[in-house]
């Protein structure tokens, strides 16, 4: 009796010792699909895992009337291997964050200022849109696109979270217009005007 329970107390330590509690992101090192490196343990502080960078609003004089503040593995190494992370979201009267897409995690919004009109389209392309208010919350499934406006006349600020360290994103506008594709390529598979795209192209940086 005494044997099986000293060889279940080593079993039980063993697997302890294996357990690895987290895993520090050391931004010394590359970026891969998992994430970056552990950080030595030795040298991770309670530094790593507190972040205070979503506490000052954004800067919204852009062409958007927006900002995003990320909390993602690269800001913040405490996320990193976790699956979660965090961001800030500023939008002076008339901003907008434009169609984009974040390839790698679901997100929760959660509006604490103003309100904010949310809306996603389904694969099925079905439009699923709200007029959140201070307190509401809504979520946007992983890879679909969606967006965030400004629906008052006040600043408006929501907080999201993310099912990944390193979310990814993909702005529409950017994808279609901020790049070298010919704009007759463009043109043909978004029917847009030609005129029009050049204009899109010169505003947001796009070349050809």
């Amino acid at each position: 009796m005494l044997s099986n329970i000293l060889f279940l107390s080593f079993l039980v330590l063993s697997c302890n010792a294996t357990i690895q509690d987290f895993c520090v992101g050391d931004l010394k090192s590359p970026q891969g699909p998992a994430g970056f490196s552990c950080k030595k343990v030795a040298d991770v502080t309670a530094d790593d895992f507190a972040f205070s960078g979503l506490s000052k609003a954004g800067n919204t004089t852009n062409i958007i009337k927006g900002a995003v503040t990320p909390a993602f593995a690269s800001q913040f190494p405490g996320v990193n291997g976790l699956g979660i992370s965090s961001a800030r979201l500023d939008l002076a009267p008339g901003g907008v964050i434009p169609m984009h897409t974040h390839p790698g995690a679901n997100e929760v919004l959660i509006v604490t200022q103003g309100r904010i009109q949310a809306a996603f389209i389904s694969s099925a392309n079905a439009v699923y849109k709200k007029t959140l208010n201070k307190g509401d919350i809504m979520v946007f499934p992983q890879g679909l696109l969606h967006y965030q406006i400004n629906a008052g006349g006040v600043p408006a600020v929501a907080f999201v979270m993310f099912s990944s360290s390193d979310p990814g994103l993909q702005i529409l506008d950017f994808a279609l217009f901020a790049n070298d594709l010919p704009t007759i390529l463009v043109a043909k598979s978004t029917f847009l005007d030609t005129a029009q795209i050049k204009k899109l192209k010169g505003v947001l940086g796009g070349t050809n």
